[in-house]
């Protein structure tokens, strides 16, 4: 549903117009920079073209790269900065045909991208990459269409290290207007599919929009509404050829086709929720301070049944003592085909009730490109970070997950700490998540009504009544206990029925839908939800003590405004 902040008027409540009360100012901070990430220790090649003019690779140029190639593609800032210094001498440059750079692509020695007119061998440093093996779709051509998406390359020390790599430029032979042709720039986003319009959007390349209201308010989410969130593109990805390598802490492998997962393992099905981190985060936003990210509302969260095999099933196959595992294995690391990497505790994934699945269906049909056909990772109970898509490879590891978005994105710090000033090595990545609910739907009910007097009849009703529905989650498969919800703001509370479910799996994976009914006469003017887990867990009623400059696990208590229709 849109959770957007205008009053409900009329006797028919039409749910995209449930609000968030603007409890508090809405702080507008002064925008943040991103986080740096590691350059890794692994020695240089050796360069058959020296790079023109030569130059040498300082400790601090390094530094400076590593500061500039890392960023989250949600919420990566666009930075305008000054064209690239031109690093040519006196004499000429050496020129480049596009033929000839096309030749030092992935599977080259050599590895040359193109930036503007200019050419750059990378080949050193491409192993100290922060964002992964993500690189190699821009070697052999123009990087410029991927740093439009990556926009936190758009910076000077950027543009200054990138120049330590020059050796050329591209023959004038096969510019346009000085330029590269539009049909030599390679669109990564070709393969995405197309989208349901109902779907909320939030950005388009790559593409993010949440759950509507119809989505929310069952159950299951249908395939087609289930919120989608992408940090790049949607990878081309056969089922024929897709492969899935299994590697050891010793370095031993073992690769499994997606047959050999069907008629090797049992089939097992779950129910589970999957959350994002940013999940109500412009509700933070709204009520504290801004914060950096997709400004998602209640909708970056949905429920479906989910099919595929045990990960600890597989990892015994190939080899792994899952039950006597060796003190150096402490996390699984998991990459997927588009680069995107995450790690969970070894804890986690071998253990014989956590339902962690190698999935290939949900609601009983082969996965959707926007969620990982032909194999995804399903970590239930995690964030949702951590289930990676279009999964090619699981590795045992003494640590977690290098990739920026295990190591430099989804974690939460203190309401005081800013970018600048945030430990990101020194705090843990989000694994499980807190209690969480909404309200997801709002609207009159009234005994002339054939349908909504079958509803007032249940609560044993006769008079214009208030419907008030949404969903209620906790992580690491606590089941939810009670949802509380008030008519007044808080002051005085009541509980809502738990909805029946046929939810499956070990634990309590999925969400629980829950509803409350009450005579009109009763309601205030804002309605307050929080839900409590069985471990006695429950929500923060306001947002600035649990704020954090990323937004993520925004979970205080959800209000929504409310005006009676005029009598």
């Amino acid at each position: 549903m849109n959770f957007s902040r205008n009053i409900l008027r009329s006797s028919t409540i039409k749910p995209k117009r449930i609000f968030t009360r603007p409890d508090c100012l809405i702080h507008y901070g002064p925008r943040q920079k991103q986080p740096l990430g590691l350059l890794s220790s692994r020695a240089p090649s050796a360069n058959p073209l020296p790079r023109w003019p030569p130059k040498r690779v300082t400790a601090f140029a390094l530094t400076f790269v590593v500061s500039a190639a890392i960023g989250t593609l949600a919420f990566a800032q666009t930075v305008h900065a000054e064209s690239p210094i031109d690093s040519s001498s006196q004499s000429q440059p050496p020129l480049f045909r596009l033929d000839e750079v096309r030749k030092h692509g992935r599977d080259a020695d050599e590895k040359w991208i193109i930036k503007g007119n200019k050419v750059y061998n990378i080949t050193d440093w491409i192993p100290g990459h922060p964002g992964g093996e993500v690189i190699l779709r821009a070697v052999g051509g123009p990087v410029d269409q991927y740093w439009n998406i990556f926009t936190i390359h758009k910076k000077q020390e950027v543009y200054d290290i990138l120049d330590t790599f020059y050796i050329g430029d591209v023959d004038p032979q096969d510019l346009v207007d000085g330029k590269v042709p539009v049909e030599q720039l390679a669109d990564p986003f070709k393969n995405d599919p197309k989208r349901d319009e109902r779907l909320i959007v939030h950005s388009d390349r790559p593409f993010n929009a949440e759950t509507p209201e119809e989505g929310l308010n069952s159950f299951i989410t249908p395939d087609d509404l289930f919120y989608v969130r992408q940090h790049m593109w949607v990878p081309e990805v056969f089922e024929d050829s897709h492969r899935l390598v299994v590697e050891l802490a010793d370095g031993e492998e073992k690769e499994y086709s997606l047959q050999d997962l069907k008629k090797k393992f049992k089939e097992h099905n779950i129910t589970a929720t999957l959350q994002c981190s940013g999940n109500r985060r412009k509700h933070m936003t709204e009520e504290a301070r801004s914060t950096n990210g997709l400004q998602w509302e209640g909708g970056a969260i949905s429920n479906a049944d989910w099919t595929g095999v045990r990960l600890r099933d597989v990892l015994k196959d190939a080899g792994a003592q899952i039950d006597d595992l060796p003190s150096n294995v402490q996390h699984v690391q998991f990459e997927g085909a588009e680069a995107y990497g995450a790690s969970i505790p070894i804890e986690k994934a071998v253990d014989q009730f956590g339902d962690v699945l190698l999935a290939y269906k949900m609601n009983g049909k082969p996965l959707a490109p926007d969620h990982g056909f032909p194999l995804r990772l399903l970590a239930p109970g995690n964030v949702a970070a951590r289930s990676v898509k279009w999964i090619t490879r699981v590795r045992l590891s003494d640590q977690e997950s290098t990739s920026q978005w295990q190591r430099r994105d989804y974690k939460c710090f203190g309401p005081n700490i800013s970018s600048q000033e945030a430990d990101w090595d020194a705090t843990p990545a989000i694994q499980e998540t807190p209690v969480q609910s909404a309200i997801t739907s709002l609207r009159d009910v009234t005994p002339h009504s054939a349908q909504d007097s079958k509803l007032l009849q249940v609560y044993g009703l006769e008079e214009d009544s208030i419907a008030i529905e949404g969903y209620s989650y906790a992580g690491g498969g606590r089941r939810i206990i009670r949802v509380d919800v008030s008519a007044d703001d808080g002051r005085t509370w009541h509980q809502a029925e738990l909805l029946p479910d046929e939810a499956k799996g070990a634990k309590a994976w999925a969400w629980s839908r829950w509803r409350w009914v009450l005579p009109r006469q009763q309601a205030g003017r804002c309605f307050v939800v929080k839900a409590v887990d069985e471990a006695y867990n429950t929500q923060p009623g306001e947002y600035e003590a649990n704020y954090n400059f990323r937004g993520n696990l925004t979970s205080s208590w959800h209000r929504v405004g409310y005006r009676a229709k005029p009598t």
